[in-house]
Parts: structure tokens; C-alpha cells; sequence
């Protein structure tokens, strides 16, 4: 019944994009003997993190790309290398931030064998971290949302999520080699993904509301594994409510 609920909410997608979805599920595991080398080369670095600089004011726009061409030195035409347009600076900003959890790894978290609550505890610490490096574009995080969402771009956005969700789990000391850790994965991506949701409306001070969202659905995350065997049921409901959220800020999914 858990696996069929699962499977119904990912036949609702576009038949393009679901082979983009069961493929990333077979991705092999994190290795733990090579450093993860940057995806993009130097000149890409250089126009996208000067892009990311005017997000603030500028938005994930054409402008704030064509912006950081001229801030690192090259000619508006230079856009040209990214023919994804604004996608590549929300990209580029995902994908940095995730190698960047690297520097944030808990000591003895990858040497030594620790309980599932002590992942959980050690996810919670690399998570909220991850989401606080929103803050200072966290008012624009729904128009990267928007474009995360879109079919050109989803297979992309799905992917990069299976792989946040794999470095948490990763950093965080867990040593899963059974099916479990694709569950695990999925979960986590999913609860990861809501907190990110929720934090574009949170106002509280510091975003303590968004902790308190994230404590609460990985105990619940918690409590769903030890009572079923697993997080299917709880995939499906995490996925469900992140898709009604979303659909709600207007994005279409």
C-alpha cells in the first residue's frame, strides 16, 4: 500500500520527467574516497559568483547575469555560455553550497559508527546551516523556486536535491548500504525541501520558526522509521504536502 502511494504520486508527473525521477534513485552511494571537484570551470565561476552578488537587488534575472559578466571582467555577450539563463545562477548556487557542507563535517561523524538518532541529530545541525545560508536571498528564493520547478528544468532540480540529501546523510555519519538508504535519501530530501519551502514565508526572528519546522519532521521522520521499517509512507506524505506547498506559491508542478 506504502509503495503504491508512492509510485501514484510519481506517475502524476509529466512522462518526460519520470525517468529523470527513477533514475536518480539508482545513483550509486557517496564515495568516501574522493574530494567532489567543481562542476563548473574558471570563467563560470567567476561570472556566477559575481552574479550571485546582485541577486539580492536584481532577483534570479537575465540582469543580475549580465551583471556579473561585467563585474568579473567580461563582455555582456559572455551570457551566451549559459544557455540556461537565470536557471545557471540558481544552479551554480546549489551546487556550491552543496560542496561547501564539506567544510561543515562533524567530527568523527565519517570514522566511527553512530546511532540513527545521532544522524539525526548531526542532519539537523548540517541542515539548518544549509538553510541559513539562504537568508540573505531568502526574499527571492521563490522566484528560483519557480524556476527549479519548471519541466525544462525539473530533471535538474530533482537530481541536485538526491544529492543535497546524499551529502547530509553522508556528513552526517550515516553508514546505510542496504535499500534503506534510498528511502532514507528520499525522505530527507523531501523534509529538506518543505523546510526550504517554509522558510520563504517565515518572519520570526533568526527564522527560528523554520529550526522549529525542521526539528519537528525529522522526529517525525523519526518516529515514522522505527514505527514502520521504513519511510515510504512517509516519503509519499512529505512529497505530497511539498507539492501541495509549492503549487500553492503558484509554481507549476
Amino acid at each position: 500500500m506504502v509503495r503504491s502511494e508512492v509510485l501514484h504520486t510519481a506517475l502524476k508527473l509529466p512522462v518526460q520527467l519520470r525517468s529523470a525521477i527513477f533514475l536518480q534513485q539508482a545513483r550509486f552511494y557517496h564515495s568516501y574516497e574522493y574530494d567532489q571537484p567543481s562542476p563548473f570551470t574558471s570563467a563560470e565561476h567567476s561570472i556566477l559568483s559575481a552574479a550571485l552578488k546582485h541577486v539580492p537587488a536584481h532577483g534570479f534575472t537575465t540582469t543580475a547575469l549580465t551583471q556579473g559578466a561585467r563585474d568579473a571582467g567580461y563582455l555582456d555577450a559572455s551570457t551566451n555560455l549559459f544557455p540556461s539563463g537565470p536557471f545557471s545562477i540558481v544552479n551554480y548556487y546549489l551546487v556550491t553550497q552543496r560542496l561547501a557542507l564539506a567544510e561543515h563535517a562533524l567530527p568523527n561523524s565519517q570514522s566511527n559508527p553512530i546511532s540513527p538518532s545521532d544522524v539525526t541529530a548531526n542532519i539537523k545541525i548540517l541542515a539548518l546551516h544549509r538553510l541559513r545560508a539562504n537568508q540573505p536571498i531568502i526574499h527571492r528564493w521563490q522566484e528560483a523556486l519557480a524556476l527549479l520547478s519548471t519541466a525544462r528544468h525539473l530533471p535538474t532540480s530533482i537530481r541536485e536535491l538526491a544529492l543535497l540529501s546524499d551529502e547530509l546523510l553522508f556528513r552526517a555519519g550515516s553508514t546505510t548500504v542496504t535499500t534503506a538508504w534510498y528511502t532514507d535519501r528520499a525522505a530527507l530530501a523531501a523534509i529538506y525541501a518543505s523546510a526550504e519551502l517554509f522558510m520563504t514565508t517565515d518572519t520570526s526572528k533568526d527564522f527560528v520558526e523554520t529550526e522549529g519546522f525542521l526539528s519537528r519532521r525529522l522526529a517525525e521522520g523519526e518516529m515514522a522509521r522505527g514505527i514502520m521499517n521504513g519511510l515510504g509512507a512517509w516519503t509519499g506524505m512529505q512529497a505530497g504536502g511539498l507539492i501541495d506547498g509549492l503549487r500553492s506559491k503558484g509554481v507549476w508542478i
